[in-house]
């Protein structure tokens, strides 16, 4: 919805624009030719712009005043107006209402990051042709796709095949379609074989990319590069129900029930533990946070542990972000330095109880500061406790350096050093 109203508030401006613009022409009375062709006794390098396979089309008419002011202008380049909301003026159906999922380009009015404004020897004005011009931003699945050893021939061909560049009006991730329907475009799933290779399961009604990379893959089949063991014995019946039973993707117990018959040592170390993680004793369980099928992530992960945990705990991780300081474990995502993922008998899910210990494994801070701290050493702020790495440190994050509370040094220490205080 947010996303929806930054949109809407574009086209507004640039219904401004146009109007503006249309203002402008009157107000001129720009003589014959003024409007484009005049322009170009001037701007000679445009002769060898106008040879290009596909020219803008304000610009093949001759109508540079359709985007720019001949005068003067508060905008760069002597844009008549803001030059996103420009292109909103003619181009105004790009995202349809109330679409599923938009390209942050669009949503950010950045038009000019894929089209040329003036002219291109690609397609619609692109910038450059094909996938490589969306591996500009999207770096590093590009060079994903680019190692996989199992490529998958749409990706190969055009990322368009699939996705829709701007917006899509029912579907997540800018997709053309959902997932199977749009799989079912090429895969013909009727084939003996097809049903064969999925044990006889009618996957035809199911979500491929639950175990399949849409953008290639290391493995076989283009399975993520991380499959779960059944899977790739093909022992569909270790978890569901048979194939011609009447729910074949039933599940024959639920929640960490089921995974407890491989993961038996697993499970039952986890419930012996005093703490434990909210998300495993759910109705949904241990899937939760693991992909029962395959995974792009290690563990099985349903995505990169710094984004799932941050599905739960967004305000830790928007604190890291704000911090000056990056605290390594976090930046990186690798939680699990510091937290036990499922279980613990230590508060918030910590490895060590001792903050001394789990911070030491890390850092030395024996030599960090003269400043006492340990055993026998109160927090004047609380004579219950004593003071260590926490009385002065904020894990996590905060807006100040070092993650301490207070913007200075001085600030902090004054906290306990009260006759210091001015």
């Amino acid at each position: 919805m947010h996303n929806q109203r930054i949109f809407m508030l574009i086209v507004f401006l640039a219904s401004l624009s146009v109007a503006s613009m249309a203002a402008a022409q009157g107000k001129f009375k720009l003589a014959e030719g003024a409007r484009g062709k005049m322009c170009l006794e001037c701007h000679e390098t445009f002769s060898d712009v106008m040879k290009k396979k596909h020219i803008h089309s304000p610009l093949a008419e001759g109508n540079c005043t359709g985007c720019h002011s001949p005068h003067t202008t508060d905008h760069g380049r002597l844009m008549a107006a803001d030059a996103n909301s420009i292109c909103q003026s003619c181009h105004e159906d790009i995202v349809p209402q109330d679409a599923a999922s938009t390209h942050q380009v669009v949503l950010e009015g950045n038009c000019t990051l894929c089209h040329d404004p003036h002219a291109s020897n690609n397609r619609n004005n692109l910038i450059e042709a094909g996938s490589a011009l969306c591996f500009g931003c999207h770096v590093e699945l590009g060079e994903d796709i680019a190692d996989n050893r199992y490529p998958h021939t749409p990706v190969q061909q055009d990322c368009l095949t699939c996705h829709n560049p701007h917006a899509s009006q029912d579907n997540d991730h800018l997709l053309t379609a959902s997932a199977p329907a749009l799989c079912v475009e090429c895969h013909d799933t009727s084939k003996g074989t097809f049903k064969d290779l999925h044990m006889g399961y009618p996957v035809e009604t199911a979500d491929c990319s639950s175990c399949h990379n849409p953008h290639g893959s290391g493995q076989k089949s283009i399975l993520h590069d991380v499959v779960h063991e059944p899977v790739s014995n093909r022992m569909c019946k270790q978890c569901h129900d048979a194939p011609d039973s009447a729910e074949p993707f039933a599940l024959i117990r639920d929640s960490y029930e089921l995974c407890r018959g491989c993961h038996y040592d697993m499970v039952n170390e986890t419930f012996n533990q005093e703490r434990i993680h909210w998300p495993l004793v759910d109705g949904a369980g241990c899937i939760n946070c693991h992909s029962p099928h395959a995974s792009s992530v290690t563990g099985l992960l349903e995505k990169p542990m710094l984004e799932l945990c941050g599905t739960c705990h967004a305000d830790t991780v928007s604190r890291q972000e704000r911090s000056q300081t990056p605290h390594p474990p976090i930046a990186e995502g690798e939680c699990a330095t510091c937290h036990s993922v499922h279980s613990s008998n230590n508060m918030f899910l910590l490895n060590n109880a001792s903050s001394f210990d789990l911070c030491g494994e890390c850092h030395e801070w024996q030599t960090h500061s003269t400043h006492p701290i340990g055993e026998g050493i109160v927090d004047p702020r609380n004579r219950n406790m004593e003071l260590d790495c926490m009385s002065c440190h904020r894990t996590h994050g905060t807006e100040y350096k070092h993650f301490i509370y207070y913007e200075t040094i001085n600030d902090l220490c004054v906290q306990c050093h009260t006759k210091y205080r001015r």
